[in-house]
């Protein structure tokens, strides 16, 4: 298994990370601990986690699956062979397991954190990340920024020291950034070069063949800063799999599951996806396996966020990082996003 250095950290970190935002909801922790097992054998060291996951939120789950990570690392003895990654949640009306309204001032985040280490039964994490940003912008599903005068948020500043603090009290080892915008980057590395401690090590932002918008204004930022990006929902929740076109719904599926995550569902995304499917069997490769394949030979890319409900999805996730993408299979996937350049964003 490649692995890349993350930011300007001592931290290695293997192409392929483990995401884990379905244990607790779809899997057990049986099947839980079976999946890291499996990650671990075959070279994966790094595991990304949150506060609030599993995912659809609910307040009878939350919070289960870093328990189910924390009672694998008890079981195994297998807390120094990982790299370790959570976040803290923004603003929300969602169930977070600290109660209250989170949000990201210091006494919220001093709360999650304290929270976290408890239920992964750790006394340190190695990645720590602002899950969403506290101000109204563009993420989840937006692509235009539309400026709200009436929103005040918490301070960048606010968030940026109480995370700074965690590492100076030796909770976190270094700090990232999800669902952030070009600006909302900058402002925290400058906040880190003036303090001169928490420069962030990453950005966790959603990244795929059905939505490239990183590469906008994020991908220069992420190579020149040494900000690289964890990309999630490299498969659009299965979408590019193409188990979902011609009205399929297979059983169990996530999609199926959970329609409320439909943005890669829609007609746009349906002819993407099309496109990449066809593209992959011309070329005889794994639909699946081709999408991945694409998003981890991406230069700003550090590691590429994996998920799977069953083993053999998982199996050949990982073994996306064997193979080799064509530079005519590049060519097409390229002409591809030329005609579906932003299905779902």
């Amino acid at each position: 298994m490649e692995t890349r250095k993350l930011g300007r950290t001592d931290l290695n970190v293997s192409l392929i990370c483990l995401g884990t935002m379905t244990w607790g909801q779809q899997n057990t922790e049986s099947e839980a601990h079976e999946q890291m097992d499996y990650a671990l054998d075959h070279g994966v060291n790094f595991f990304d986690t949150a506060e609030m996951y599993p995912v659809p939120n609910r307040a009878e789950t939350v919070g289960r699956t870093e328990a189910y990570i924390g009672s694998w690392m008890a079981a195994r003895k297998s807390r120094e062979k990982i790299i370790l990654a959570t976040k803290v949640a923004g603003p929300s009306n969602m169930a977070m397991p600290r109660g209250g309204s989170p949000g990201l001032d210091a006494a919220n985040i001093r709360l999650a954190i304290d929270a976290s280490l408890q239920r992964l039964g750790t006394d340190v994490i190695d990645l720590y990340q602002v899950h969403w940003p506290a101000r109204h912008t563009n993420y989840f599903g937006r692509l235009g920024y539309v400026h709200d005068e009436t929103h005040v948020p918490v301070a960048i500043g606010e968030t940026f020291e109480a995370m700074a603090d965690l590492i100076r009290v030796g909770k976190v080892r270094h700090i990232g950034l999800s669902n952030e915008t070009p600006w909302g980057l900058m402002q925290f590395v400058n906040a880190a070069e003036s303090a001169g401690i928490g420069r962030p090590a990453s950005i966790q932002n959603p990244y795929s063949l059905l939505n490239r918008s990183f590469e906008v204004g994020l991908a220069e930022m992420a190579i020149r800063e040494d900000v690289g990006l964890l990309a999630y929902s490299p498969l659009a929740f299965g979408a590019l799999s193409g188990k979902y076109l011609d009205g399929q719904n297979p059983k169990g599926a996530r999609l199926t599951l959970f329609p409320e995550f439909g943005r890669y569902l829609a007609p746009l995304a349906r002819a993407a996806t099309q496109a990449y499917v066809d593209i992959a069997g011309q070329a005889g490769l794994d639909r699946a396996q081709m999408a991945l394949a694409y998003v981890n030979t991406r230069r700003f890319v550090t590691s590429t966020i994996i998920g799977a409900t069953t083993m053999d999805q998982l199996a050949a996730n990982i073994a996306s990082t064997q193979i080799t993408l064509t530079t005519d299979v590049v060519n097409a996937i390229e002409a591809a996003h030329e005609n579906h350049t932003y299905p779902s964003p």
